[in-house]
């Protein structure tokens, strides 16, 4: 990064939120832990200054399971962002969560692998709470954002990440949906603990697109046909659009919440 650049807002999403936001700026940043996914977009909203990140990728090439999850938060921390929004496509794994509704996340269950997942590799060791993963200021934000906007949302969820890139089994969607997890993703592990690592407040929003594997043959749901996850996908897009230039201005001034102080008492010295 050759000139300074500040960010107050950061927003990691698919290639498909890539022009959710008028550019007024374009910025490589260099990480200790290498590139992020792309050049960093800096636009601004109401006098805020917001950083847009696609985590695959400008062209959508880099798969879930390459991407470089410490990279993308640290380019995030270095232009002094505070707050990171983190809509995700995702599965619904229970039958009253269609697609085309929102879900604000409040747990995940990590169910990837050989993911790189922390910035603490020694020589002290840290061991941050995950026990509320997302933070409870940014959800309530974007829930009452939501419901102003007339969006559907579903106030809590637990998101569970799969490594990928394939999808689920039948069986293994049949065993998430048995445990009453709510949704299915790829990417939302390791973001949110590498952000509270780093202290940063993080939220998820969740876009259902289609039913998991294990739903498909209820008889009341049916298979979902590739069109019909295009056409909820964009009109999703146009929904998170709205929801984003709607909560990001009503975000608080202030940080009183557990992520702003996630490394005090954590290290073991």
């Amino acid at each position: 990064m050759k000139k300074s650049v500040h960010a107050d807002i950061g927003v990691f999403g698919g290639s498909g939120f890539y022009n959710f936001l008028k550019v007024s700026d374009e910025v490589n940043v260099d990480t200790p832990y290498g590139n992020p996914s792309e050049s960093i977009v800096i636009g601004e909203l109401e006098g805020l200054a917001v950083a847009f990140l696609p985590r695959h990728g400008k062209n959508h090439s880099i798969p879930p399971h390459k991407i470089n999850y410490r990279a993308n938060v640290s380019a995030m921390k270095k232009l002094g962002v505070k707050r990171i929004f983190s809509p995700c496509a995702a599965g619904s794994l229970q039958p009253e969560i269609k697609p085309g509704e929102f879900v604000v996340c409040n747990q995940f269950v990590d169910r990837t692998n050989c993911r790189i997942d922390t910035y603490y590799d020694g020589p002290h060791t840290t061991h941050i709470s995950t026990a509320d993963p997302y933070c409870p200021d940014l959800r309530k934000t974007v829930i009452n954002a939501a419901k102003e906007l007339g969006i559907t949302v579903h106030e809590k969820g637990t998101v569970v990440i799969v490594q990928g890139p394939r999808f689920s089994t039948k069986a293994e969607s049949r065993w998430y949906s048995s445990q009453g997890w709510e949704v299915i993703n790829m990417t939302q592990y390791p973001e949110v603990v590498l952000a509270r690592e780093l202290e940063i407040c993080f939220v998820n929003i969740s876009l259902i697109t289609d039913y998991d594997a294990g739903l498909e043959e209820n008889p009341e749901i049916g298979p979902v046909s590739s069109r019909d996850i295009i056409k909820i996908f964009k009109e999703n897009n146009e929904m998170l659009r709205k929801l984003l230039f709607k909560a990001i201005p009503e975000v608080s001034r202030n940080r009183n919440c557990i992520c702003s102080h996630a490394l005090k008492g954590a290290v073991i010295s």
